[in-house]
């Protein structure tokens, strides 16, 4: 009978907390025992003795601690996940599901389980591989799991397959192993059929242990419904996720840009006193209407004009 990483880990820890436990219950009764005896040394030998298995308890404590919290990831460096964890995806190739329908006039139909069961790289994705190195056909990754946040080890926080609006950023976790430097591996995440958001790039990290991929889009973009992320590496698929996103949709609120259309009103305002300043050029025109105001010297001399009558008719002469 095999036992994993994992159960072995739990065991461990089960076992550091019982004995914990029953060194501290015999530390405390034989201190109890040892002060009700009358003899010194007597006394003095029991009371050591619960003293010693209380120091026991407390370093099992910190034992269990220590398996708790470190054991599993400080193995998974020394023995990277095992393939079999990944021979579930098996069961979705069962082609029985699709065969059981007796409608055969309807071709189109049973078509369309094959897209599911072996999902495809979409070709405007491929064409943008910066890699050319050969992907080991031999990596496995194990099932997806979700949460909104990881800690330090990459390992989920409250893991989910619902969440509720606003979900914010999300991640979808995975241990590895078999990994080649360099071999370009892909993240895509749908929702329903419509690929949302993708994740592709050279890989970077070691041959085995754990990975995610993350997104954190606007707001607006959780709609409500199912999602799935397929991990491929290289052209090849190897492991999907489904997860469920409920609640309403918060609603965008930019509203910003209407704002810079006053400006445009206000670049009108220095073309229309240029159209101003030219009717002031027409004035001066007008002014020059005071010459005939030069009439004027002739009222002056009303009464002198009628004794220059004569004057005006020699010249006909």
């Amino acid at each position: 009978m095999s036992l994993d990483i994992h159960s072995a880990v739990q065991t461990a820890f089960i076992l550091a907390i019982v004995g914990t436990l029953l060194s501290a219950w015999l530390g405390i009764r034989a201190i109890r025992s040892g002060l009700k005896l009358p003899y010194f040394r007597k006394r003095n030998d029991r009371m050591w003795r619960g003293y010693r298995l209380v120091i026991v308890a407390f370093v099992l404590v910190i034992l269990a601690f220590s398996l708790n919290r470190f054991a599993e990831p400080v193995a998974y460096r020394f023995f990277p996940p095992s393939p079999t964890v990944t021979a579930t995806p098996t069961i979705t190739l069962t082609p029985t599901i699709t065969l059981t329908p007796t409608i055969s006039l309807t071709p189109t139909i049973t078509d369309t389980p094959s897209i599911t069961s072996t999902p495809a790289m979409p070709a405007d994705v491929a064409a943008r591989f910066e890699s050319t190195t050969t992907p080991n056909p031999d990596v496995v990754f194990s099932p997806l799991q979700f949460a909104r946040k990881i800690d330090e080890a990459w390992q989920p926080v409250d893991p989910a397959l619902e969440f509720e609006n606003p979900v914010g950023h999300l991640y979808a976790t995975f241990s590895y192993d078999g990994m080649t430097t360099d071999a370009q591996w892909t993240a895509l995440w749908y929702r329903g059929l419509e690929l949302v958001y993708v994740e592709s790039q050279p890989w970077d990290g070691s041959t085995g242990g754990y990975g995610y991929s993350d997104w954190q889009p606007d707001a607006a973009m959780w709609i409500p419904g199912p999602y799935e992320v397929q991990i491929f590496v290289g052209l090849g698929w190897k492991i999907s996720g489904q997860f469920t996103v409920t609640g309403e949709t918060p609603a965008a609120t930019a509203t910003p840009p209407p704002t810079r259309t006053p400006t445009l009103t206000r670049t009108l305002r220095p073309t229309s006193t240029n159209t101003i300043t030219k009717t002031p050029t027409l004035t001066p025109t007008i002014t020059l209407t005071p010459t005939i105001t030069l009439t004027r010297t002739p009222t002056r001399t009303v009464s002198p004009t009628f004794t220059r009558w004569p004057t005006l008719t020699s010249p006909p002469h």
